[in-house]
């Protein structure tokens, strides 16, 4: 080896940081900016800024002189990656904070298991305003369970016509495109055109829970679609090309191989298509309207949903508006958690299995 490799060698393998190293250069520079933050008189926001900002640049400065460039820069780009996620992070705890301490509060018993009905007070004898979300919980349910009917087959019998019949196909590429461009539509324009469809079969005024889910529906499909696509593109051609070899016919491969091997990513794909709409206002409120009892009929009269529900508590001004508005935005988050959990587990479970 000669002398210039050996040099290289050595920059190469030259001394290592300990593994406390990041943790330890964390505490340095926070209680630098704490000390700062006590002499200047800094707030939180400032503190944990400039504390951020001399851990950054701190490890990559100790790394060069202990380590050598080249282990300083990816300690860089560590550096940086980690801040941009504790940045990203900011707003979410604090969006969840926020929820849930004030909405923990204005839930209870009465609170989802009433509507907005007035109702006689048998302790006074008068008439009180009710003051829970039952029907807006009722109606969410109903009218995202209509987009999911809907939407469902919809989506898995398109995608699997991209996949397993239109492949280099004129009309493939069509509605991969009207697809792509369904992905892009504004929801307020799904709630018009679910509006237009009944007004001009029922007449002007029309309102009915039917209307929102149809809504709802043409948001979903490009996720269902584009989810169970990608999916199904993912199982291998071998699988298919085996049961074609034992006499299989096309669809059954597509129903007993293909769909069972994808079905996991499948179902994920469905769950965040069902997160994505639940929480949608401006459709539901043009075509759905809203209600103060509980409606459990889709095709008849006005509905509630929790989106609604939570504008149109906000919008009374009042302390028992907010929090109720802040009561229905905890409820809605909850949902939307569970279904991703939901989602995950799914995935899981129905994931192939790969032996080893």
């Amino acid at each position: 080896m000669t002398t210039f490799d050996t040099i290289e060698s050595e920059r190469l393998y030259s001394g290592r940081l300990p593994a406390y190293a990041p943790y330890l250069v964390l505490l340095i520079a926070f209680a630098a900016s704490g000390l700062l933050a006590l002499l200047l008189g800094w707030g939180i926001v400032p503190f944990v800024i400039v504390g951020g900002l001399i851990a950054v640049v701190g490890m990559p400065a100790w790394s060069a002189v202990v380590e050598n460039r080249r282990a300083a820069t990816d300690r860089l780009v560590t550096s940086v990656i980690w801040a941009a996620f504790a940045v990203t992070l900011v707003p979410l705890v604090w969006l969840i904070w926020v929820v849930i301490s004030k909405g923990v509060p204005a839930i209870d018993l009465s609170f989802l298991t009433h509507d907005m009905v007035q109702r006689l007070d048998p302790a006074t004898g008068k008439l009180v305003a009710g003051g829970g979300l039952e029907h807006a919980l009722i109606g969410t349910l109903l009218v995202t369970l209509g987009a999911v009917v809907i939407s469902v087959p919809i989506g898995l019998f398109t995608a699997i016509y991209l996949v397993e019949y239109g492949k280099r196909n004129r009309i493939a590429k069509v509605v991969t495109f009207l697809v792509d461009v369904m992905t892009g539509i504004p929801s307020i324009v799904a709630g018009l055109f679910g509006l237009a469809l009944f007004t001009l079969i029922f007449g002007v005024g029309t309102r009915m829970g039917i209307m929102g889910s149809i809504a709802l529906s043409l948001l979903m499909i490009p996720t269902v679609v584009r989810s169970g696509e990608e999916m199904m593109r993912l199982v291998p051609d071998d699988l298919r090309e085996a049961s074609y070899a034992l006499g299989v016919p096309k669809w059954r491969t597509i129903v007993k191989v293909v769909i069972p091997t994808a079905l996991g990513g499948i179902v994920t794909g469905i769950m965040l298509a069902i997160s994505r709409v639940i929480g949608e206002t401006a459709p539901l409120l043009v075509a759905v309207g809203a209600a103060e009892a509980v409606n459990s009929n889709l095709f008849s009269g006005r509905m509630m949903t929790l989106p609604v529900f939570i504008m149109t508590q906000y919008s009374t001004a009042t302390p028992q508006g907010y929090a109720r508005a802040w009561g229905g935005a905890l409820i809605l988050i909850v949902i939307v958690m569970v279904l991703n959990l939901a989602a995950r587990i799914i995935s899981k479970i129905f994931a192939p299995k790969t032996g080893r």
